[in-house]
């Protein structure tokens, strides 16, 4: 942990449920944040058990329901923030996608790529402008943090909509970065494979025992990263010692990516 870097902060979490999200809302908790709103979309009893981590942790928890999709609930998050003043971090986690191999073009249909956009992409810009204002509110500039994906530098990953989806979101954290500076910092962070039951949702015990040492082998650290390992990189991005850092995309992946050309040649 990083001492106390978001003393007194007021933080949202979109799609803090579980995995990442949760991970990031307790990790901004620990470092000394004061109120942090947690989004979930449909897991209630799983955001709840967000928050009991998060108070544990001594921050105000604020529960808000919403499909950041939809216009309307991203400013409904966005609102629970107001009785606080201002909003110094955004993490703008909620994601989702399709399986489906990339060779297989009649797998995935329009349809996919429009609610994986509409949700991965759309949903973090909708999120960005419902939040603007009270981003603009602080002393110090407010933070948004993109969570990317490998998927989207390399083109791999559990979809093509799903990796073209995450190339949108790092395009456009350059573009958020320039048009909302100075008071706003704009940075995506990339994971790779996360230790998380959404990887292994609907696979037996051994799958996902394969996937994890797979995933392990594959990078240079050997390692098959947590959530909480890819939280800490997070809220770096969101915390004051990231200060002087926009428009960056942070590649925290064990180093898998360095097993692709286009990344060993950058």
């Amino acid at each position: 942990m990083a001492g106390k870097d978001m003393e007194d902060f007021v933080v949202v979490v979109t799609g803090a449920s579980t995995g990442l999200g949760r991970s990031i809302a307790v990790e901004c908790a620990e470092r000394g944040a004061k109120a942090v709103v947690i989004n979930y979309a449909r897991s209630a009893a799983e955001a709840e058990e967000t928050g009991r981590l998060v108070q544990a942790a001594g921050a105000k928890a604020v529960l808000v329901q919403g499909d950041v999709a939809q216009d309307a609930d991203c400013r409904k998050i966005a609102a629970a923030a107001q009785p606080f003043g201002r909003i110094d971090a955004l993490f703008n986690n909620a994601g989702t996608t399709r399986f489906a191999n990339h060779a297989d073009m009649d797998a995935v249909s329009s349809d996919d790529f429009l609610e994986l956009y509409a949700v991965n992409v759309v949903g973090g810009f909708q999120m960005v402008r419902a939040c603007r204002a009270l981003l603009e509110a602080g002393d110090q500039p407010g933070a948004v943090v993109m969570t990317a994906s490998i998927a989207g530098v390399t083109g791999i990953g559990s979809s093509v909509p799903y990796a073209a989806s995450k190339g949108a979101l790092t395009t456009m954290t350059m573009s958020l970065a320039r048009a909302l500076a100075p008071k706003i910092r704009v940075n995506a962070v990339c994971p790779g494979f996360i230790d998380t039951p959404w990887f292994g949702k609907g696979l037996p015990d051994a799958a996902v025992d394969r996937i994890r040492a797979s995933a392990a082998a594959g990078t240079p650290l050997k390692a098959a990263s947590s959530p909480d390992d890819i939280a800490a990189a997070t809220v770096f991005l969101a915390s004051r010692a990231s200060r002087h850092v926009t428009g960056e995309t942070l590649l925290v992946d064990a180093g898998s990516h360095l097993g692709y050309a286009a990344q060993v040649a950058r």
